[in-house]
């Protein structure tokens, strides 16, 4: 190989280390940005509340179950912020690939503690005597019209089979405020299939700066592990049903406690 070859091999191999210094670094400014964004959206902008949080474990395993609401999901990383803020226990979200593939965003969320989606919802987080925060009505929470706001959908079980399977408790959490930030008047199938995202809401650019209230409810503690594969699905259904009850009585109650959705 020609000496000149070499130095054009060399210049490229450089080139290609910093090009992906740059993008770390780009990465890392844009994850600072929205930490930044976020602390401001909850302290200045939603002015938010958070009430109940002696009710959160102090240490060992617990499964958070929140009301899903909002035409963008916002609602899951700003509880992530309350907890890891106020409590200093992180908070590992199940997230769907989608999230992982937005820019910035993605990555952020990876290294505050989410966690792929998957059946088990984080089951090893809880043997490791973590927490592990669910939103078990998943998209249709964000899809409900703004007519139908804080009417919570169908829990799935799947949190409550893998609470009973760890034993650990659940506490309800109820966030108010998400669906008129960033309320959903309608869709674009079209942008939807053309982005490949589950739905494309017709909603504000920016949230509104409605107030926020998160009420955090009186765990329920997980049933003894029955032995049976019935006996556990039983459970687990009996479990996922007291918790949809627990958090939808937090949101008919907590609404109440603002004067206007805006204050």
């Amino acid at each position: 190989m020609s000496e000149s070859m070499t130095d054009v091999i060399e210049v490229l191999g450089a080139a290609g280390v910093e090009l992906r210094n740059m993008k770390r670094l780009l990465g890392d400014a844009g994850e600072s940005a929205w930490d930044l964004l976020l602390d401001w959206l909850v302290d200045d902008w939603f002015r938010l509340d958070v009430l109940g949080l002696e009710n959160i474990p102090a240490d060992g395993p617990a499964v958070v179950v929140a009301n899903h609401s909002g035409a963008w999901g916002l609602d899951a990383f700003v509880l992530q912020k309350v907890f890891t803020r106020t409590i200093h226990r992180p908070l590992h979200v199940p997230a769907a690939p989608l999230v992982f593939r937005i820019p910035v965003i993605g990555s952020y969320a990876r290294k505050k503690g989410a966690i792929p989606l998957d059946p088990l919802l984080g089951l090893e987080h809880l043997n490791a005597g973590e927490l592990v925060g669910v939103f078990p009505e998943g998209i249709s929470g964000l899809e409900k019209p703004f007519g139908q706001r804080y009417r919570l959908r169908p829990f799935s079980p799947g949190f409550a089979v893998t609470a009973v399977r760890a034993g650990a408790p659940v506490v309800p959490v109820s966030v108010i405020g998400a669906e008129e930030a960033c309320p959903r008047m309608g869709e674009v199938p079209a942008l939807a299939r053309l982005l490949d995202l589950p739905y494309f809401p017709i909603t504000p650019v920016f949230p509104l700066p409605s107030k926020w209230l998160v009420t955090v409810g009186e765990p329920i503690p997980a049933p003894p592990r029955p032995t049976s594969y019935a006996e556990r699905s039983a459970a687990a259904r009996r479990l996922c049903a007291d918790t949809q009850a627990a958090v939808q009585d937090l949101v008919d109650r907590e609404r109440g406690r603002r004067d206007t959705p805006f204050w």
